[in-house]
């Protein structure tokens, strides 16, 4: 937002005269700390003069975003309204081939009012298992998580994730948490991943009874070679991915209220759907688990590195084409306004 000379020297001094110090003025306001003392020192030198906005040549710059394109955000939005500024970005450039940064789609929907305050409050991902892995099926996360069916009871929810791609590879809601679900979980995500190689995944889990019992380990062992990963005890953050897979989709998927198994069955598989193949991941570039999973992720990069420099080109082309047209009314009105003094 511009501010006008006068805006500018009553914000000074609404700060200069307030109590509650400068920094808490200035984020009630919503103004920037390094905005304010520029504004404050050039008006100490040249007094409200200085605070006059620079004139500039035009106001449209060579990347300035096309109103069609400004629009093509906003009905993105609205038809997608639990995406991010983010997330509609990306969306943008995949599926229509026009390239907006983050920023820009975010100041967009801020200017028409369709930013809003985040509806899901999602863990930190502050700390994970230390190791890192480099490709897909090194290792996986496990995890059990706990839903309450009205009338039915208590029914438990297994997943497998892929630590590289963070990709689902099987989940199942299972009514007890003992090593026999987790050996049927790791039997259908072998399956379903269809891994043949004599390389297997390790598989990381907390220290829960069903986890470290020597049933388990001798059966993932004895039939695939797997070996098991725990976390240390009472930290928790080791299992992140999982955990805060596990956070965001239960803030989604605990919005309604179940009746049977087979509904909340329903939404569980409706939400690993979205999650692994339309959900953004800001930690995977801002690829989906199944782009990494399969391993397509490299060239949707390539691809979108390529849509950006088209549409910054065509911007810039848009912008020239735009000065020479300024340029050929303005000599037009002049040489017009030297026939008129002729005659």
């Amino acid at each position: 937002m511009r501010y006008s000379a006068g805006e500018k020297q009553e914000i000074i001094k609404i700060v200069l005269a307030s109590e509650i110090g400068v920094n808490k003025t200035l984020k009630e306001i919503g103004l920037n700390k390094s905005t304010f003392y520029n504004w404050y020192y050039i008006y100490s030198e040249k007094g409200i003069d200085g605070l006059e906005p620079s004139k500039r040549t035009s106001k449209k710059q060579w990347n300035s975003i096309p109103q069609e394109e400004k629009n093509l955000i906003i009905e993105l939005a609205l038809d997608y309204p639990q995406l991010s500024s983010r997330e509609l970005a990306h969306k943008l450039t995949d599926e229509q081939q026009i390239f907006i940064s983050e920023s820009s789609v975010y100041r967009i929907l801020k200017t028409r009012g369709l930013i809003t305050a985040p509806a899901h409050i999602f863990l930190s991902a502050a700390d994970e298992f230390s190791n890192k892995t480099g490709f897909v099926h090194q290792m996986w996360q496990t995890d059990f998580t706990y839903f309450k069916i009205l009338g039915w009871g208590w029914y438990y929810l297994s997943t497998v994730l892929d630590d590289y791609s963070r990709y689902i590879v099987h989940w199942e809601l299972c009514d007890s948490m003992k090593s026999q679900d987790v050996k049927r979980t790791v039997d259908r995500a072998i399956v379903k991943a269809k891994i043949v190689s004599k390389l297997r995944p390790r598989l990381l889990s907390d220290n829960g009874s069903c986890y470290i019992a020597g049933e388990l380990k001798s059966y993932l062992k004895n039939n695939y070679d797997m070996d098991q990963v725990h976390g240390r005890p009472f930290h928790p953050q080791t299992q992140g991915k999982i955990e805060r897979y596990h956070r965001t989709m239960k803030n989604v998927v605990k919005l309604d209220n179940y009746y049977c198994p087979e509904e909340l069955i329903a939404a569980l598989g409706k939400f690993v759907n979205i999650y692994n193949n339309e959900r953004y991941h800001e930690s995977l570039k801002n690829l989906t688990p199944a782009d990494v999973y399969y391993g397509r992720g490299e060239l949707i990069l390539i691809e979108r590195e390529k849509i950006k420099q088209e549409s910054l080109k065509k911007r810039k082309e848009s912008y020239e084409k735009m000065k020479k047209s300024m340029k050929i009314e303005k000599n037009s009105l002049v040489l017009n306004q030297h026939e008129t003094l002729s005659n």
